[in-house]
């Protein structure tokens, strides 16, 4: 199929340009990239030697509607103004927050610019990988919401879902590539700082969307992001007070049973903590869970990639879903640990 990527000299851009040159069914016809159009694609990514002498094109709607699949990774806001001047048959992955949110009044809250609707959820674990599939147009969940999501989803049925706390840790790519002092090596080197710091943080509301499609009740999210000096990855941990007697084996069993058809999910064996560079490189998110006795809570860890189940990877799963393909086809590769 011939694959189209606007937005391509972003980091996850660029992720998906990685994962697509090996993937077996998609062959990448179209790489745009606005301010960087007419730039070698290896002047921006230079680990990406398969694009050689390959350069960035302008973004243009004739030659995306040539496109028999197309992957938008633009900056939040900018993919609606693109939609309505595409193909309306065209099958999109949209890896911005644009067509995210059911809810208009929590898109005007949490972000800018003018509310476009909302598509399939594209979190296959949870809403359901043949429902997706049903689909022609997809939108890719952000990072946090990922981990987050992925963590409490098995277990809505036991713990109190309007006293949900979670704090998560990322790397600097999952702020983009913009230049930003805080986001330099001298101001993150050796530093951990929170940010968008008492309950302001845009994946508040798309995690309480994705988790109300499972609970029974309304879903409340208290969610601190923190900036850690790595490239890529994220590490959440979150808690909740248990609302009737359960043992960890049960708990345990509960998510083995709900992630058992699941490629790329996994709890890991007692004992075992899930760590960033475990997932690196690759559309897998590793799961622990106790619980804290002496408060009576359940206590979730998730690891994932921000650039692969956070962004690029889970993009590629998506496609495989609404292209009739096998999910983790050009996903199957390990950690690079």
């Amino acid at each position: 199929m011939d694959v189209g990527v606007v937005g391509a000299s972003g980091y996850a851009g660029g992720e998906l340009l990685r994962l697509l040159s090996n993937h077996p069914k998609f062959a990448i016809s179209y790489i745009s990239a606005g301010s960087n159009a007419g730039e070698l694609i290896t002047a921006i990514h230079p680990h990406l030697t398969h694009f050689k002498d390959r350069k960035f094109e302008v973004t243009d709607t004739s030659k995306i509607d040539k496109c028999e699949l197309l992957f938008i990774a633009l900056p939040h806001g900018e993919s609606a103004k693109l939609i309505s001047q595409i193909d309306p048959n065209l099958k999109i992955i949209d890896l911005g927050a644009d067509f995210r949110l059911v809810n208009k009044g929590s898109w005007e809250k949490y972000y800018s610019g003018e509310y476009a609707g909302n598509w399939i959820y594209g979190l296959p674990e949870v809403v359901g990988s043949s429902q997706i599939a049903k689909e022609i147009r997809v939108a890719n969940p952000g990072c946090y919401a990922t981990a987050i999501s992925l963590a409490i989803a098995p277990i809505v049925d036991f713990i109190e879902m309007q006293d949900l706390v979670a704090v998560a840790a990322s790397g600097t790519t999952g702020a983009g590539r913009s230049a930003k002092i805080s986001l330099i090596g001298s101001e993150v080197m050796n530093s951990l700082s929170s940010y968008k710091f008492g309950g302001v943080h845009q994946h508040t509301p798309e995690i309480e969307e994705c988790l109300n499609r499972l609970a029974k009740s309304e879903v409340k999210l208290s969610f601190t992001p923190i900036l850690a000096p790595i490239p890529r990855g994220i590490l959440a941990t979150i808690t909740s007070k248990l609302d009737q007697p359960i043992s960890i084996t049960g708990i345990r069993e509960i998510f083995e049973i709900f992630y058992r058809d699941s490629a790329f999910v996994s709890l890991l064996p007692t004992g075992q903590m899930p760590m960033t560079s475990s997932v690196l490189g690759t559309n897998n998110a590793q799961i622990q869970v106790a619980i804290d006795e002496h408060t009576n809570r359940l206590v979730i860890s998730c690891a994932i990639d921000n650039l692969g189940k956070g962004a690029a990877g889970q993009a590629i799963q998506n496609a495989n879903l609404i292209c009739g393909f096998e999910q983790d086809l050009g996903l199957r590769n390990l950690a690079v640990r």
